[in-house]
Parts: C-alpha cells; structure tokens; sequence
C-alpha cells in the first residue's frame, strides 16, 4: 500500500537499536524503550502559511532524524510499522 501525508505531515519508518551496550551488555527486548529515531519514508508538500503559501517541507525522503519520544501515531504498512507525524514533531535531522 502507498500512503502520501497531507499538509506538514511525514511519514517515518523507526531504525531498530542496538542489541549491545557500549560495555557489550546485551539488552533483553523487556527492558528496550522504542527508538526515537527514524527514516523518513515520505513527507507532504509543507504547511499553509499566514498568507496563503505554502511553506516547504524541511525534511525529505531518505532524511534520519530524531523525534520525541511519544510523537506521532502509530501505523502497519504492509507488516511493518510506521508513523505518521508533523514536521514539527522532528526534533533533529542526522547527519
């Protein structure tokens, strides 16, 4: 299925974690926290602004970035979990 946000929404794949701490600690899937960072998979056109215009989107297709930690809502894509977000629940993009 394709799906295309509307508007200043982006669509984002979670990147898993690691399995191993830096000390090479393993960390059970009981005690794992969701990854706060993503790929992103698609993204709307950008927000109406106050004159009508639609302000650019500043993220795009392929960008990682890093969001808060309970943004978006969650959604299965062909078995595989996604979230659907606005732009300003991205916190930071990597580089």
């Amino acid at each position: 299925m394709k799906l295309k946000p509307l508007s200043d929404r982006v669509l984002v794949k979670r990147l898993e974690m690691e399995e191993r701490t830096a000390g090479g600690i393993i960390i059970p899937d009981s005690a794992k926290e969701k990854p706060m960072r993503g790929e992103v998979v698609a993204a709307g056109p950008g927000k109406a602004g106050d004159d009508g215009k639609v302000v650019p989107m500043t993220v795009k297709a392929g960008d990682v970035v890093l969001f808060a930690k309970y943004a978006g809502t969650e959604i299965k894509l062909d078995g595989e979990e996604h979230l659907v977000m606005r732009e300003e629940d991205i916190l930071a993009i990597v580089e």
